[in-house]
């Protein structure tokens, strides 16, 4: 069977996105649009350069946004031209100027059947407008899942093990108010102390120096998008972190993908994670109903 999967942004991290799907591989056909047609095809035309180099099997095409319909799984990665001088909440700073696109490609994509992964920052107010915008029902953001993967890693550097034995969740918001789940996460198979602190500061400076060092995170995100993409066309089963909706409310949580359907899964938490879970799902729900109100 024959898979296209379409981007929807050629951007930093929507190019970067593109490498990644081109080097593994995963589609026959890479859908590409972006603001105009002559950028998806100047995109198009260095992602076929990078394909006759390395052999890939898939191949990129420029289109409209409309053109994507067809494809199993969107990627969106718009970003609207802004000034961020946030020094908290920095991934809120775009949710005025992203919200005017993520609503009009929404309507213009209505109905679409496939999966939806939101990258475009605030992800969790974005996921939430494109769903509510489009009527789409596969729509997910990514952004737990690449905390969840910094967490793993961090741990891992703290407790000298590979990253790979070390198991837990990051839930919650994309943001400040982003939850780790202590209380079930396991290195070796076995209950650690954890230092939520001092984890969860590292984990709020990382994105800030990444940026600063290269302008903005790409790779992370990409994996990020890749890991879900293939659990979502059922290429492979398992768990993965996602903005979806839970209980009326739009925020991070697992995810247990089984041949290419998913279904959110709360880990057990403590008092003191529940508190937090609701407070990080109070404060997005508060944040959107501000969003919609006000545009």
């Amino acid at each position: 069977m024959r898979t296209t999967i379409g981007i929807v942004g050629a951007g930093a991290i929507g190019q970067t996105v593109a490498n990644t799907i081109i080097a593994a591989g995963i589609s026959d056909r890479l859908l590409l649009s972006s603001r105009t047609l002559p950028q998806a095809q100047a995109l198009a035309d260095d992602l076929t350069d990078m394909r006759t180099a390395t052999g890939s099997a898939t191949v990129p095409i420029a289109c409209r946004p409309e053109d994507t319909v067809g494809a199993a799984a969107l990627i969106i990665a718009i970003r609207e031209r802004f000034t961020n001088d946030n020094a908290t909440d920095i991934r809120m700073a775009g949710a005025e100027a992203n919200a005017r696109a993520i609503r009009d490609l929404g309507h213009r994509l209505t109905g679409y059947p496939g999966t939806v992964l939101i990258v475009t920052n605030p992800v969790d107010l974005m996921t939430r407008l494109f769903a509510e915008a489009s009527g789409c029902t596969q729509v997910y953001g990514i952004g737990s899942n690449l905390d969840t993967a910094r967490y793993r890693l961090t741990l891992s550097a703290l407790m000298g093990v590979p990253a790979d034995r070390v198991r837990g969740h990051v839930i919650g918001e994309h943001g400040d108010s982003a939850v780790i789940c202590a209380s079930t996460t396991t290195v070796n198979g076995e209950n650690v102390v954890i230092p939520v602190w001092e984890l969860g500061e590292t984990l709020a400076h990382r994105p800030g120096r990444i940026s600063s060092g290269v302008g903005r995170t790409r790779s992370g995100p990409a994996g990020a998008v890749l890991t879900t993409l293939r659990l979502a066309l059922g290429q492979a089963d398992g768990t993965t972190e996602l903005c979806t909706k839970w209980n009326g409310r739009w925020l991070g949580v697992p995810v247990t993908f089984t041949s290419g359907q998913g279904k959110p899964a709360l880990p057990a938490l403590s008092p003191t994670e529940a508190d937090r879970f609701a407070a990080s799902g109070l404060k997005l729900d508060t944040a959107y109903q501000q969003l919609v109100t006000t545009h």
